[in-house]
């Protein structure tokens, strides 16, 4: 069968050192795209910024360097030059995300996919085939998570940040995969694809300033199932960066600082409490009955019971859980982890020990964790990496079983 064709969505912003190595990856690609949409953006006022008038000429150079680029069908929106930029609240990469995406949605077909990049992002040549495999082999899925991996930079203090931060997120991933939660996917703006149906029946991508990418996978996993494995991943950059409010870059300066106090490795015990409740939805379908997240709930609702609401909306079991589940969704999983975390183990290293000794005691636990305590993040960058990798290799098991329990047709 065909594969369907793909379309990219890059929103650039102060990427020069970065645009050769991300045209030779969309040049290499065994199967090219159909159509790259490129949003090169900046505030409008920056121009007259001393502070920020060099990210301007970038951007402006960028720009030149693209109108020239004639081996990819390139589709060029300036949201930089001079009169062209943000003006108001309408700025940052959610809103270029958006445009680039929207761009995509206007000229493909129904069946074809928005594979969303950032400009410092690499991949293989074989990566876009492998997603577009990917939607041919599992028609039901409305999206895919892209598997990612952040390749080491050789500064020490770049590549401990990058780890404390990859390990942090694949910990989080692993315990949602242990209780089947249906927002086990990490979300990365360079690392996810979508359906143009399903882009088009959630009416795209929301524009926020940070965290687009997060929300607008939920948005699409309360739309339909999500794949969260292809053979070929994505390898986006660590960096230092202050351009969106909080993910990769914002997290890094701050653990660069010492604060990582955003980023805990939560208890085991607090993701049993999440799996708890879900387990109680078809219960709660029929009577109002205690939950461990009830006193969370009403203080985050501000309703005294959120339940007997989604009963009367949905008569349906079926339905009933499913808006269970798109009540308390993603976010509000990491709201209750945060809110109860602060009462309970907040040890790292423990935290992690406890985790794979307790769900994982089969597998080859590397020593550094089994005896780390709060020292787990003061080893060497290289047991660090060796901890990363044992991480990823567990979330892989998880991702490509998913996949292959997905249905095909």
């Amino acid at each position: 069968m065909t594969l369907p064709r793909i379309f990219v969505a890059i929103p650039l912003m102060d990427e020069k050192a970065c645009i050769h190595n991300l045209l030779a990856d969309l040049t290499a690609q065994l199967y090219p795209a159909s159509r790259i949409c490129v949003c090169v953006n900046q505030p409008d006022h920056w121009w007259d910024l001393p502070q920020k008038r060099e990210i301007c000429i970038s951007n402006r150079e960028v720009l030149d360097l693209l109108h020239h680029v004639r081996e990819l069908p390139l589709h060029l929106i300036d949201r930089s030059g001079r009169g062209n930029g943000w003006k108001g609240r309408q700025h940052g990469v959610g809103w270029s995300r958006k445009l680039a995406m929207d761009a995509c949605a206007a000229v493909a077909g129904t069946g074809d996919i928005i594979l969303s990049l950032d400009g410092d992002t690499r991949f293989k040549p074989g990566y876009f085939e492998s997603v577009a495999q990917a939607f041919l082999d599992r028609k039901p899925a409305v999206a895919l998570a892209v598997p990612y991996y952040h390749p080491l930079t050789g500064d020490e203090t770049t590549d401990r940040a990058i780890l404390h931060y990859e390990i942090y997120m694949r910990y989080y991933s692993l315990n949602l995969w242990r209780i089947g939660s249906p927002y086990a996917f990490t979300a990365l703006g360079s690392a996810m694809a979508v359906r143009i149906s399903a882009y088009r029946a959630i009416r795209g991508i929301t524009p926020l300033l940070s965290g687009e990418d997060f929300y607008f996978l939920q948005k699409l996993r309360k739309h339909g199932e999500m794949m969260r494995w292809c053979p070929e991943k994505v390898y986006p950059a660590a960096r230092f960066s202050d351009r969106v409010f909080f993910g990769t870059g914002p997290a890094m300066i701050k653990g660069r600082a010492g604060d990582w106090s955003s980023y805990p490795l939560y208890h085991y015990r607090l993701f049993d409490q999440v799996a708890e409740t879900a387990s109680r939805f078809p219960l709660l379908f029929h009577q109002s009955i205690p939950t461990p997240m009830d006193a969370f709930l009403k203080k985050i609702f501000r309703e005294q019971d959120i339940f007997t609401p989604l009963r009367k909306n949905n008569t349906d079991e079926a339905r009933f859980i499913r808006a269970c589940h798109g009540k308390i969704d993603g976010l509000r999983i990491l709201q209750y982890l945060k809110s109860e975390h602060r009462n309970g183990n907040v040890n790292d290293g423990n935290n992690l020990r406890d985790f794979l000794l307790t769900h994982y005691p089969h597998t080859e636990i590397p020593s550094q964790v089994v005896d780390a305590g709060n020292d787990l993040f003061k080893r060497s960058v290289c047991e660090l990496d060796q901890l990363r990798n044992y991480l990823e290799g567990l979330e892989t098991q998880h991702q490509m079983a998913h996949f292959q329990n997905l249905p095909s047709c």
